[in-house]
């Protein structure tokens, strides 16, 4: 399944590559200094994950409780930072006057006291009402038996066929709901279809900017810059990709149908 992801990544990175600029961006040379702190919740990120991941697996918990865990993990530790930031403060503006460092103690005065609310508060809130807005009214189409019918009518023939149109459905409707619909409507299917649906949504999801999460939230951070109408003219690249990976999965993992 790596070959076959490599394949569809590869064929539109390699025919775009030829139409992005050829010139080096330009360096700036200036001393990367990490926060305090910085480290440490690098680390509280993967214990959030491992939480993630220990409530469903061990626990049989929603992964979402793992994840506020680890909300509260960082909200622990931005605490203790803003508790101790006026004495670690005082003690390297001593140093920094001792050793006649200005640089440093410029940088001194622009720092700020962690709050991750506040990351929190500035986060695109418009793609996340987007998703859930999706989601809830996929779940209200399960409950009204509209997915029923609708994995009748996509399943009752060649599965292949069917989930390449959903790969395909999920350029438009996004392939996150997507996806959670066809495991709402639960076709029977073996295990090479499941693995074909699983890449034709994940790969026909970047066929339009609103396809993917990665694509919506760039809209909303890159306004102007990446637009819907300038992800299209990398449409027929990323086809490409999308109809030489299907058929790769369906050569190399024949024995899964």
């Amino acid at each position: 399944m790596t070959m076959i992801l490599m394949t569809a990544a590869l064929i539109p990175a390699s025919l775009m590559s030829l139409m992005v600029p050829r010139h080096a961006p330009r360096v700036l040379d200036e001393e990367v200094v990490l926060r305090r702190g910085a480290v440490t919740i690098v680390l509280l990120f993967l214990l959030t994950i491992g939480t993630a991941v220990a409530c469903h697996h061990f626990l049989q918990l929603p992964p979402v409780l793992g994840m506020m865990t680890g909300l509260g993990y960082l909200q622990f530790f931005g605490f203790y930072l803003r508790k101790t930031q006026p004495g670690v403060l005082a003690r390297e503006r001593a140093l920094y006057e001792r050793t006649g460092d200005e640089a440093r103690l410029l940088r001194l005065g622009s720092i700020v006291p962690f709050d991750v609310f506040n990351k929190i508060a500035k986060a695109e809130w418009d793609t996340l009402l987007f998703f859930y807005g999706v989601v809830m009214c996929v779940g209200g189409l399960s409950f009204m038996g509209y997915l029923a019918l609708a994995s009748q009518l996509l399943y009752q023939g060649d599965p292949t066929q069917a989930n390449v149109v959903i790969g395909l459905l999920s350029s438009v409707i996004d392939n996150i709901p997507v996806m959670f619909a066809v495991l709402s409507m639960e076709p029977q299917m073996s295990t090479g279809q499941w693995l074909l649906v699983t890449l034709t949504t994940g790969v026909g999801g970047s066929l339009l900017s609103i396809g993917s999460a990665a694509g919506v939230a760039l809209m909303g951070q890159a306004r102007g810059m990446y637009t819907f109408v300038g992800h299209l003219k990398w449409l027929p690249a990323i086809l490409l990709g999308y109809m030489v990976s299907i058929g790769a999965h369906l050569w190399l993992n024949s024995a899964l149908f």
